[in-house]
């Protein structure tokens, strides 16, 4: 069985999908770290080396401030407690790699 060594995914449709179900955005954002640790623990068991998740553009910093603060505070406690709970990322062997993306510089941060 063949299994890709890189997969990339473009996250997107959060915010819609709390909308259609009208419930608030940050709902949305909420499933869409369900969907991530989902998408985390079947790559890692398939075998994948390396995974991709675009999950925040530079369009997405002209959203409403409190927008923003809620999902960086999403993912921070995310990332912090999946790391720090359930392990998944070193439960699959996964390095993790986040880069921050402004409108002026780019911050990388090797787990």
């Amino acid at each position: 069985e063949l299994v890709p060594t890189h997969v990339a995914i473009i996250m997107d449709g959060n915010g819609r999908w709390a909308k259609q179900r009208k419930l608030p955005r940050t709902a949305g954002h909420k499933e869409g770290v369900k969907a991530t640790q989902e998408i985390i623990k079947a790559c890692g068991k398939a075998g994948v080396k390396y995974l991709t998740l675009f999950a925040f553009s530079s369009e997405n910093w002209q959203r409403p401030k409190n927008e923003v603060s809620a999902l960086m505070d999403l993912f921070m406690q995310s990332l912090e407690s999946e790391w720090s709970s359930s392990q998944i990322f070193r439960r699959y062997g996964c390095i993790f790699k986040k880069t921050f993306q402004t409108n002026s510089k780019s911050r990388k941060a090797y787990v």
